[in-house]
Formats: C-alpha cells, sequence, structure tokens
C-alpha cells in the first residue's frame, strides 16, 4: 500500500487514540497538504516540532496496527466481499452445474469473513 494511504487508512482507524493536538497537526499535514511551515506558525511550534510530532504520530499509528491489525483486516474483508460480489454477478445466466459451483466458493468466501470477524 502506498504509504501516504496507509497511514490514512491507519488514522482512520487509530486517529481518535491520538491526542487533540496531535489530530489538529497530523490532519493539517495528511489531509490539509499544508507546509511544515505553515502548520508551525498556525500552531505556534517550531517547523522541527511539527516534523518531530508527525513522526511520532505515525510510530504510534503503525504501533497501533502492528498490535491490533484492524485496518489489515479491514482490507481483507474489503477484498473478500469484493470477491463474492464477482462469484454472484451474472450468477443468473450460468447453467446450473457452474450456479452450483458459485454458489460454493460464495458460502466457503462467506464462512471465512465471519471466522475474521
Amino acid at each position: 500500500m502506498e504509504k501516504i494511504v496507509e497511514l490514512g487508512l491507519l488514522y482512520d482507524f487509530y486517529g481518535e487514540l491520538l491526542t487533540d493536538h496531535q489530530q489538529k497537526i497530523y490532519e493539517a499535514a495528511v489531509f490539509e497538504d499544508m507546509s511544515l511551515g505553515e502548520i508551525a506558525e498556525e500552531a505556534g511550534i517550531s517547523r522541527q516540532g511539527v516534523h518531530d510530532l508527525l513522526k511520532r504520530c505515525d510510530k504510534q499509528l503503525l504501533g497501533y496496527e502492528s498490535k491490533l491489525h484492524l485496518a489489515q483486516r479491514f482490507v481483507e474483508a474489503r477484498k473478500t466481499v469484493r470477491e463474492i460480489l464477482r462469484l454472484a454477478e451474472g450468477s443468473a445466466d450460468k447453467d446450473n452445474s457452474d450456479m452450483a459451483k458459485r454458489l460454493d466458493a460464495i458460502q466457503r468466501l462467506g464462512r471465512r469473513l465471519l471466522e475474521e470477524l
């Protein structure tokens, strides 16, 4: 996963665990695409302070994910649901043997998804 996309996803899952100050700075940098200088001026801290805070936030978010794996499980669940939808798509136009194979695959994926959640 591209680093910025990965960190955005991790923030979606774990951002509420950061302090309000960390959230404000992180959102300004990642979602509002503000420069370190702009954030520093707005927050009343140094550019180095902003840089260090962002690195600490990244480390915290990655640490939460390494322990909880919520984002990874979410990505895997989305892949499974996409595969289920692909298998179900157009199944009304298929013969009975193909339909039975598709339904069997859908059931296996559904059971696996439930086990993972």
